[in-house]
């Protein structure tokens, strides 16, 4: 695996990650994002919907947590998850949770960590975790590692420095494990970088990981509320700082347009790509435009009613859903909404996605008030495409030099 860096500005890094997979013959554009799976599977579509979407990732993303307790038939199988699940053309990368679902805290130890699958909790000690990985037989897979101090409102400096040993040790014992392991020689082990809000932990946590023969960085615990906005961003300038340039860098549970931007102005190069899913799961489509070459009047046009939407957002309070524990942005209008009963239009003006070529705002409004089926599979292929839509004028904008244009215009769009 080589990564090529074509352009860096600012901190924002352009280029292809190339001579990937275990054939050494894929390759992926950087910034960029995966395709977020359950089980194995993108919500609400099957692989021949999931190919009418425009666009999609060279990577997918599988979560260990729906999968850990299905590893001894998948041993058994012995052709690995990828020829399992019907994508054997498809570069795999295993993290240890689901970002949507996050594990209940207070199960790390020094010798194991926990995931949490249908069937409850999965202890997993590196021995155990790295037998799991040799069934599933990933490209990528996210290391063993202490998150749990990130989840916390306040990290202190022990809790912090105990986070960092512990992922350190899971790394050097998974790192000795898959050299003795022909199964896994040509899989790639991801560091994961923690120590909570403490910088000087965070800090070690880079530079000692950097010292592994890592394929690549995962940035967790910048997306809770563990610090501001600012001091959050200040750290991952800071964290970034210290990890080599020729490898990857990705973060986990970033996937919101407006912190999208802000993390890859920071040096990180590839997200998650949940929040299409979460979007869909509360009845909401994407409308939000990234086409920043368009003058300001049309700008306004193409957002299709977004404007109005965040005006009512604004009046209304807004409530979390239980299902993805998040609240509504302004990226996104709620179909379920009675004003969308006779609006006939598409739902989002030229967007050339499966649903808006074939359908209206006005029957998704129908599909979703009478608990229809078909309504998650349209808003999942219009939101995924959308998504996607927007990682690609994002490496445009690099391009070009307009990344500044393209922010200003998103942030436009938040309310």
């Amino acid at each position: 695996m080589k990564l090529n860096l074509t352009k860096v500005i600012h901190g924002c890094r352009l280029g292809k990650i190339e001579n990937m997979g275990k054939a050494g013959n894929c390759s992926m554009d950087i910034p960029g994002c995966l395709l977020y799976t359950r089980t194995g599977s993108a919500p609400h579509l099957t692989h021949h919907m999931l190919n009418n979407v425009h666009g999609l990732p060279a990577m997918t993303q599988l979560t260990l947590s729906s999968l850990a307790e299905h590893h001894e038939v998948l041993a058994e199988y012995k052709k690995g998850v990828g020829n399992f699940i019907g994508m054997p053309e498809s570069l795999l990368y295993c993290s240890l949770h689901d970002p949507v679902n996050p594990c209940p805290s207070g199960y790390v130890t020094n010798k194991s960590v926990s995931v949490w699958g249908v069937g409850g909790r999965v202890e997993m000690t590196a021995s155990k975790f790295m037998e799991i990985q040799q069934a599933l037989q990933p490209d990528w897979f996210q290391c063993l590692s202490d998150g749990e101090a990130s989840c916390e409102g306040s990290t202190s400096i022990k809790r912090a420095r105990k986070a960092v040993d512990r992922s350190l040790s899971f790394l050097d014992n998974c790192l000795r494990l898959q050299e003795e392991s022909e199964i896994l020689q040509k899989s790639v082990i991801i560091g994961v970088i923690e120590g909570g809000d403490v910088m000087e932990e965070r800090l070690r946590s880079a530079r000692e990981t950097a010292k592994r023969p890592v394929g690549g960085f995962l940035l967790d615990g910048f997306q809770g509320n563990v610090a501001t906005l600012e001091t959050r961003l200040h750290m991952l300038s800071s964290v970034t700082a210290e990890l080599p340039e020729d490898k990857p860098r990705l973060i986990c549970g970033v996937s919101r347009p407006d912190e999208v931007l802000e993390c890859i102005e920071r040096g990180v190069d590839l997200f998650e790509s949940f929040f299409p899913y979460q979007v869909t799961e509360r009845g909401c489509a994407l409308t939000f435009t990234f086409d920043y070459q368009l003058n300001p009047e049309e700008t306004i046009l193409q957002q299709n009613g977004i404007q109005e939407e965040i005006k009512y957002m604004d009046q209304v309070k807004k409530t979390k859903t239980t299902d993805c524990n998040q609240e509504m942005t302004s990226f996104e209008i709620n179909l379920k909404e009675k004003k969308y009963q006779e609006d006939f239009n598409s739902v989002v003006r030229g967007c050339s996605c499966y649903c808006c070529k074939n359908y209206t705002r006005a029957y998704i409004h129908h599909l979703l008030v009478t608990n229809e089926l078909l309504a998650g599979v349209l808003l999942m292929m219009h939101n995924l495409e959308h998504y996607f839509g927007f990682f690609c004028s994002v490496r445009e904008a690099l391009k070009c030099g307009s990344l500044a244009q393209l922010k200003k215009l998103i942030y436009k769009q938040v309310s």
